[in-house]
């Protein structure tokens, strides 16, 4: 494990004569060039930089530079169960944690997850997580989740949610207001409002939506996820002047045009989550749709008690369903796609200065002096996917994994170097993650945690074939 003394704070960094990808509107590559950083900004781009005295020296030939990644929805106090969920759907998601056990977790089991979950993104050059944080159950569970957050050295945005209560009561509680006061506005950790908009005549969420204007909280809601939230949440929220610039939709994916109308036309973005999507049955992932409509897409891996934590498979996965959506309904007509509409470096910006928009901070997601000093060195000598580096662009979107990030900075402080990362003691936080997995079995059951894995397969039935001129079922019989 490499100390924080090999890197003190103030002592400069320059990361040598990589492949850097400033994301840009121009999608520039520059080859063999160096970054310096100074305190938490980039000083300077170039190449043969010369350095301040005593400024530390990262070797960055062969490998690629590139912004960090920004997750703009992860519900990060799930982590503790990292793939329990695997064979869920989500109607069984939410009778798990919604309906039935959710209401088990501790505030020292939303700290071991939102733990686990910090450092498990820094591993994967994720230098910015939005806490899609819906197990606040109580102001000690916030706290607990906060604290977390503030103990790993990442970059940080608390959404506040509580599942197990109307978004109009625990919005408006003066302990929410309280929470808002004393955590948000930080530059390492600040602080969202999230809730789900049902589509109910009455709109009942409008408090909370008065409660997030009035403390000038960003709205973070997950809509058009089929059979739960649809069409009908947007056009209230649009109806009661509720949609603006600032809003993230997270998946997106069961909308009307009608409703991408009215977000594009409010300026709001939507965080897809495509494994979620694909596997859990919100809907289509939407990034096809969402280009259509020139609605800024950010990306999101959602949780990991189902899918992957690291968005170099967000990446892939949505460069694989939007061109896949894109053959299908060229094929359905009797057409060819020649040429792909959506490209590596798209994806790549959308995993990065994508999530920056999101959270209207332009001093993230791009590699340019002046920008805060959240960097990414993919680099790994021992793999024979490394090299050679032709499409820095496609090499990150489809051939980089986790275990390619050599050195992490957020902030200007290396808390990843040489693939491990610095000063975090992985040894206490599994102690916490275990003792939450055993609290939970014990408090659910040890026949219902086993059970909550593994659900019931439907029946299937064996669709007759009209080609078959023998019966397969007694091949067996035939042939000796």
């Amino acid at each position: 494990m490499h100390e924080p003394s090999d890197f003190p704070p103030g002592r400069p960094v320059v990361l040598r004569g990589g492949t850097v990808l400033p994301i840009d509107d121009a999608r520039t590559v520059l080859s063999d060039t160096d970054v310096l950083v100074v305190d938490d900004r980039v000083a300077a781009v170039g190449r043969d930089l010369a350095v301040p005295e005593g400024t530390a020296e990262i070797d960055a030939a062969g490998g690629v530079v590139m912004p960090g990644m920004i997750d703009t929805h992860r519900h990060m106090w799930q982590t503790a169960m990292r793939g329990y969920g695997a064979d869920w759907t989500l109607t069984q998601y939410f009778v798990w944690y919604y309906l039935e056990h959710g209401r088990h977790f501790r505030p020292a089991d939303v700290h071991a997850g939102n733990t686990l979950a910090a450092v498990e993104a820094l591993e994967a050059g994720v230098t910015t997580v939005v806490d899609w944080s819906h197990g606040l159950q109580t102001p000690e569970h916030a706290d607990a989740a906060a604290e977390a957050l503030r103990s790993v050295p990442g970059r940080h945005v608390l959404a506040y949610g509580n599942i197990q209560q109307a978004p109009a009561e625990w919005a408006t509680a003066p302990e929410f207001r309280s929470f808002v006061e004393r955590h948000r506005g930080g530059d390492l950790l600040d602080v969202q409002i999230a809730f789900d908009v049902t589509g109910d005549p009455e709109f009942p969420e409008r408090p909370a939506f008065e409660a997030a204007r009035d403390l000038g909280l960003a709205v973070t809601t997950h809509a058009g996820v089929w059979g739960a939230t649809g069409d009908d949440g947007v056009r209230l929220m649009y109806e009661h002047g509720f949609m603006g610039p600032e809003t993230v939709y997270v998946h997106a994916a069961s909308l009307s045009r009608d409703s991408y109308q009215r977000i594009a036309a409010t300026g709001g973005s939507v965080s897809v989550s495509t494994e979620s999507e694909q596997s859990a049955g919100q809907g289509y992932p939407p990034t096809w749709a969402l280009r259509a409509h020139g609605i800024p897409v950010s990306l999101s891996m959602d949780s990991s008690v189902w899918w992957s934590g690291d968005l170099f498979s967000a990446m892939r996965t949505t460069l694989g369903a939007d061109r896949c959506r894109e053959h299908m309904e060229a094929q359905r007509s009797g057409d060819t796609v020649t040429h792909s509409a959506l490209r590596a470096d798209q994806v790549v910006g959308w995993a990065t200065r994508g999530g920056a928009a999101a959270l209207n901070r332009d001093d993230l997601g791009r590699v340019a002096p002046g920008c805060k000093a959240d960097l990414v060195l993919i680099r790994n000598d021992a793999s024979p996917v490394s090299f050679p580096l032709l499409n820095p662009y496609g090499h990150v979107a489809f051939q980089a994994q986790r275990g390619d990030v050599h050195t992490v900075l957020v902030d200007g402080r290396v808390v990843k170097h040489e693939h491990r990362l610095v000063g975090v003691d992985l040894a206490s936080v599994r102690r916490s993650v275990e003792g939450t997995v055993e609290h939970l079995r014990t408090a659910v059951g040890e026949q219902e945690w086993a059970a909550g894995m593994n659900p019931d397969i439907p029946e299937s039935k064996v669709l007759d074939n009209p080609y078959t001129y023998t019966d397969y079922r007694d091949a067996g019989t035939h042939g000796r």
